[in-house]
């Protein structure tokens, strides 16, 4: 893998675009397209060729001038920087709907995250399967999180427990949180957290739809 340059700080905007790049990469290399320029990049992504470069210029050499970048070596490359090299167990806290609809997402395993466990507390639910995936009760979090290896837990609970069920996640060894529940959620500075609330993401796009049908 290409190295990051020394003591070089990395922006959040640049880190959350390379699975922009390693997903357009992939479908390209689908297409049977083995060379990509940054222009071509940029245009099926809708990032300029600049900013790709100077992206991708944090990490290390990529590419070939004139030429353009090998789709496959890039792609296992950005793949390497994003951890997608390794297997990342999961588990998901909460089978409503946005729970459910996870656990059937097909593409996880293809990314190489491996649904390990699902936790709720419906007694109703407790026992079942979703895709062969068998759902505790969160009293054995703790126990399930150590036995199966689980490093990354996903919240979609009713926002009056996030709380608590990070408190448990972070208490049974989780390092990283997907948070899908409306609200704000503290877990140690150790511990990442990447939060997804579906009603600020419709309220932007409201704001934007007013003005522009005002």
């Amino acid at each position: 893998m290409k190295e990051s340059k020394e003591n070089a700080v990395i922006s959040k905007a640049t880190i959350d675009r390379l699975p922009l790049y390693y997903r357009t990469l992939k479908l390209s290399q689908e297409e049977g397209i083995e060379i990509i320029s940054s222009d071509e990049l940029g245009r099926k992504i809708g990032v300029t060729p600049e900013q790709i470069r100077k992206d991708l210029s944090a990490f290390g050499e990529f590419g070939k001038k004139g030429v353009g970048y090998y789709v496959r070596e890039l792609m296992r490359n950005i793949g390497e920087i994003l951890g997608l090299n390794r297997q990342w167990n999961i588990a998901i806290v909460g089978v409503g709907h946005m729970g459910w609809a996870l656990a059937n997402y097909a593409n996880f395993s293809s990314q190489g995250f491996v649904l390990q466990a699902i936790f709720d507390i419906d007694p109703d639910k407790i026992g079942r399967y979703i895709n062969e995936i068998e759902i505790f009760h969160i009293d054995k979090i703790k126990e399930v999180v150590a036995s199966r290896d689980i490093q990354i837990g996903i919240i979609t609970v009713p926002a009056e427990h996030a709380q608590s069920t990070a408190t448990n996640l972070v208490e049974a060894g989780i390092k990283g949180i997907w948070n899908f529940a409306p609200m704000k959620v503290n877990v140690p500075p150790n511990v990442h957290i990447v939060s997804e609330d579906l009603s600020v993401g419709l309220s932007s796009i409201s704001y934007y739809l007013s003005r522009q049908n005002g």
